[in-house]
């Protein structure tokens, strides 16, 4: 009976009480059967009337736990890395400051396609929402400037789901920088390797050259040689060079701890170029101050720095017959030594590479002054341990100024 009428048997009773007393009370017996089957009747419809069907989502949504989403949210907000969190339809749930820094704004919801346009990066999270194994891809954006990315996604394992449904995280881990050390590994041993050819291959012309049909012609053995000395000298400043900023590398985040007088180091740095400036037709003039300047430094380095600066401005300003060197120290500013000269001046497209290892504005002239090509970069390696900078300003017709600020 429970089981067929539900839980109504308590009121057909109370229905079956109230006609027994009807009866009682002078109603007819018919009339009390008769109202007694239609109240039992509209019991009975309504017992079997159907349960209203519940939603699944809504079910779902009743029984989500908020706090869960809030707490991955929270963690991913902290990472330095753009992230985005995705549910099983690739819709972004959330994102990190890092991720609306790189991305902009998201809104929650949508789908990442909306911001992300790259074919290969939508493939690789379609792929991984299908098969739910990480997967990761170099991205790079050339606009506004060029950026590598190493854009990775993988499923999130919870130990409590809260009705989520499996998440993914996306992100984006910026490469740029390793990719331009790689790529300027790579051009620094091509161009080694091709400064290192040249000479070689011009001694070993010679050399066959004195072994064979010159093997008899002293006048010949004289000018060999001579180009031969002057090949093998190249090399070696090459070699010296190469050497020189391996080493600057090794300690380049040590700083020197020493002090050192300028005054008397840029005086010892002038006289030493002296021989070349005479050969060269130019004078070196120093404008310093009757007092000690001091900075903290190494003085063998800091005498390379300005022996590269001074034998720069003879060679390259040699038009311009004189060099001044100004050495600075004001009161409550920095100390600065500024190294002018009075040539043709640098192009300012050239400028902002100039201390590039092997970097030259002209090729032809650079070895024609026996240049390495690595002379400003070893300045820059120099005055980056010693915390110090680098400013270069040319104009063309005029001449150029380097500028050391500690």
């Amino acid at each position: 009976m429970n089981k067929r009428f539900g839980g109504s048997w308590p009121l057909l009773f109370a229905l079956s009480l109230v006609g027994v007393l009807s009866v009682f009370a002078g109603v007819p017996a018919w009339q009390a059967a008769l109202g007694w089957f239609f109240l039992v009747g509209l019991t009975l419809v309504g017992d079997h009337r159907p349960e209203p069907e519940t939603n699944p989502s809504e079910a779902e949504d009743e029984t989500r736990d908020p706090r869960l989403l809030d707490e991955i949210s929270a963690t991913i907000d902290a990472l330095e890395t753009p992230s985005l969190l995705l549910d099983q339809e690739a819709n972004v749930l959330f994102q990190n400051r890092a991720s609306d820094r790189l991305l902009g704004a998201l809104p929650m919801g949508v789908h990442v396609s909306a911001r992300l346009r790259s074919p290969a990066v939508l493939d690789m999270v379609r792929e991984t929402l299908a098969n739910g194994r990480p997967n990761q891809i170099e991205h790079a954006e050339r606009l506004p400037s060029q950026q590598v990315y190493m854009v990775r996604i993988a499923p999130i394992e919870l130990k409590r789901s809260g009705n989520l449904g499996q998440l993914y995280l996306l992100c984006f881990r910026d490469i740029s920088e390793l990719r331009r050390l790689d790529q300027m590994r790579s051009d620094f041993v091509a161009n080694a390797s091709h400064e290192l050819r040249t000479p070689l291959a011009s001694l070993r012309g010679f050399i066959e050259t004195l072994q064979g049909p010159a093997k008899s012609d002293p006048k010949a053995h004289e000018r060999f040689l001579s180009i031969m000395l002057d090949q093998s000298t190249r090399m070696s400043r090459l070699v010296d060079d190469l050497l020189s900023l391996s080493r600057l590398e090794l300690k380049a985040n040590v700083a020197p701890e020493c002090k050192v007088d300028l005054v008397p180091l840029l005086s010892h740095v002038r006289d030493s170029l002296v021989p070349l400036a005479e050969e060269l037709g130019v004078e070196i003039n120093l404008h310093l101050p009757d007092v000690p300047v001091e900075v903290t430094g190494d003085r063998d380095e800091l005498v390379q720095v300005f022996e590269n600066l001074m034998e720069n401005a003879c060679k390259y300003g040699q038009e311009g017959e004189r060099v001044d060197v100004y050495l600075k120290a004001a009161e409550a500013r920095p100390v600065e030594v500024t190294v002018v000269d009075h040539g043709p001046g640098i192009p300012s497209e050239h400028v902002p590479r100039l201390t590039e290892r092997f970097y030259r504005v002209s090729v032809a002239d650079s070895r024609s002054k026996k240049g390495t090509g690595l002379g400003l970069a070893i300045v820059k390696h120099i005055l980056t341990r010693h915390r110090a900078r680098l400013i270069v300003t040319s104009e063309v017709g005029k001449g150029s100024q380097f500028t050391v600020r500690f």
